[in-house]
This record gives C-alpha cells, sequence and structure tokens, in this order.
C-alpha cells in the first residue's frame, strides 16, 4: 500500500498554528445545589409521583449569593467566543494572534474579579451556610417527611469551611495542536511484523485524512461565520435606522466601524474580498458624521444603498464556497514548510 501524501494537511497545519492559538476556559465555582431524593425528605420512593413531585436539585443558599460568579463565568464566556472560532468539534477556541493580547488582557480582568469574589464569599461563608440552616430548619416543619432526614441531608451537603475555597477556580489554558510525525502502536506477541507495519500505516492514512478534512471544515466554517456575522450586523443596523425617528445615530456608524476593525482582526484566513468590501465601505460612506447624514437626504440614501449592497454582498459569499481561501491559507503553510526544508 502506498503512502499518502501528507503535504497538504501539514501546510494547513502550519499555516493555522502560525495564525493563532488554541485557549480553553474554566471557571469553576460550588453551585451550592443537593438533588434530593424521595429518601432524603423520609418518603417511601414506590409511593412517589414524578408527575405530582419534582425533587432534583434544590438550592441550599440563596441565589443571589452566587450571582457575582455566574455573571463572572457567562462574562468569560462571551469575551472567549467573540473573540475566536470553534476548533476541530470543540477540543478548543481558535484565537487568532491580533486578538490574543486583547482577549487575555480581558481574561486576566475577569480572573482578578473571581479572585475577589472568592474571597469575599469564603469570608462570609460561615454566617452564610448558618443563615441557610435556619431557613431549611424553618422549611423543613412544613414537609410531610422526615424534617430531622431532611435537614441532616442538607447539613453534609455543605463543604466544610476549611474546603470551601477548593471549590473555586478560574484557569486558562493556551496551546497549539500539531500533527503526529508517526503513530506508535503497541505490537501484541505473536503478530507479525509485517501485519503491524500495515496497521499503523492503516491507521496514518485514516488519521491523516481524518485531519485533512477537519482543518478544510474548520477553515470554510470560519470564514462562513464571519460573512454571516457581516450579514446579520448590516441587517440590524438598517432595522435600527428604519425604525428611527431622527435618521441615523452617531453610536450606529460607530458601531459599524468597530465591527470593520474586529473583522479584520479576526480574519486569519484571509478573506481578502470581504474585508475589502468592507474597507471600501468605511471609506466611502463612514467619513461622514450621522449629523451630517441627517442633515443631507441624499447622503442618507447613499448610506442606506451603501448599507444594502453590503448586505448582500455579505449573504452571497456566505452562500459561496470557500475553497479558494483554504487554497491559499495551505499555500502559505506550504512556503513556510518548502522554506525550513
Amino acid at each position: 500500500m502506498s503512502q499518502p501524501n501528507n503535504t497538504t494537511t501539514n501546510s494547513l497545519l502550519d499555516a493555522v498554528c502560525r495564525r493563532g492559538v488554541l485557549v480553553s476556559t474554566s471557571v469553576r465555582y460550588w453551585r451550592g445545589c443537593k438533588k434530593l431524593s424521595p429518601e432524603d425528605l423520609g418518603l417511601d420512593p414506590a409511593n412517589v409521583s414524578d408527575r405530582l413531585i419534582q425533587l432534583g436539585h434544590k438550592r441550599l443558599i440563596p441565589r443571589d449569593a452566587l450571582q457575582a460568579f455566574a455573571l463572572i463565568e457567562s462574562r468569560v464566556q462571551a469575551t472567549v467566543e467573540g473573540s475566536s472560532f470553534p476548533f476541530l468539534g470543540g477540543i478548543g477556541r481558535f484565537v487568532p494572534n491580533p486578538r490574543l493580547g486583547q482577549l487575555t488582557e480581558r481574561l486576566d480582568q475577569l480572573r482578578d474579579e473571581f479572585r475577589e469574589a472568592t474571597l469575599d464569599f469564603v469570608a462570609g461563608y460561615v454566617p452564610l451556610r448558618e443563615s441557610a440552616m435556619i431557613e431549611w430548619r424553618d422549611a423543613a416543619q412544613h414537609l410531610n417527611g422526615s424534617a430531622e432526614r431532611l435537614i441532616a441531608t442538607i447539613e453534609q451537603s455543605f463543604p466544610p469551611a476549611a474546603e470551601i475555597a477548593k471549590r473555586f477556580a478560574f484557569e486558562t489554558r493556551l496551546f497549539q495542536i500539531a500533527a503526529p510525525d508517526h503513530i506508535r502502536l503497541e505490537v501484541a506477541e505473536g503478530v507479525a511484523e509485517m501485519e503491524a507495519a500495515e496497521d499503523r500505516r492503516r491507521i496514518a492514512d485514516e488519521a491523516t485524512r481524518r485531519m485533512q478534512q477537519d482543518l478544510d471544515s474548520f477553515l470554510r466554517e470560519s470564514v462562513s461565520s464571519l460573512r454571516e456575522e457581516t450579514a446579520r450586523l448590516v441587517s440590524e443596523v438598517l432595522a435600527t435606522i428604519d425604525s428611527s425617528e431622527n435618521g441615523v445615530h452617531q453610536r450606529t456608524l460607530n458601531r459599524l466601524t468597530t465591527f470593520i476593525d474586529n473583522f479584520r482582526s479576526l480574519n486569519f484566513a484571509g478573506d481578502q474580498q470581504l474585508e475589502q468590501t468592507l474597507e471600501r465601505f468605511r471609506r466611502d460612506l463612514l467619513q461622514r458624521s450621522a449629523e451630517d447624514y441627517r442633515n443631507d437626504p441624499g447622503a442618507m440614501t447613499t448610506l442606506t444603498d451603501g448599507l444594502n449592497r453590503l448586505r448582500e454582498s455579505a449573504v452571497q459569499l456566505a452562500r459561496a464556497d470557500a475553497r479558494d481561501i483554504v487554497a491559499r491559507f495551505g499555500q502559505m503553510g506550504g512556503r513556510r514548510l518548502a522554506a525550513v526544508g
């Protein structure tokens, strides 16, 4: 069996690795919940109908006691998603190099907020737990089951004060992915060397094929997502202008300018056609102020016509095949490999 040519896969991977890194974030905190069972209430499971009684996860402490952590977690997710693309089925998020500094700076700020919130929570944990147990004891008196058993279960569900800090962690990891030079397999005794070598070649061939497909799909999806986001933003801007009694506002024009800047920093795959279209739009239509547009009906018509053309162009590009972009992207990695070789 002939060995496949790995040049295309290696060149794509090399280009991806040079254009950005993978980021993985984890925000972990004690959720303050306990999954109650019928036995926790002193009830016979055989006599409990799911249609009438819903147990499941119940809050040990008030929701607002952990609200700061939930907010930080959502901000971390939004920050990472706004600066990256999902990579190979979600093993990480790919961050283009131009966005890396801004992303890590914002994550550092959120990590500081998380640390402060953790210190505050740990400092107030004991009185919070005592206050919550008072509420639970009061609530348990109104249950038909065993109040003593329920209270014992709830008390045991609170982590010890000395260990509560271990339930909180904010982690960010940056890494790159690389294809293995070859695949090593343990060969069972009694298997012929020729058969083992054939198995290794077959597995390596399949891994190379899947890597090529995954990288190709990743690049196409990244390009498509930026094109779709462009069309979506322009549609929102047009709707805002159409619904405004005073015409266009400066914050709307600023939103377009910011988007174009963000597009350039996220356009790691090299979508030259859309980037050039956006830059022309900036040059031709974003040099005037909103007040100028409001005072000049002809200019306002020019702006809305330009927005409609931009949206139409982005929609058409989103529906188009990005194979030419993938090919050019691979050539960049290929030139690097040729120079190294």
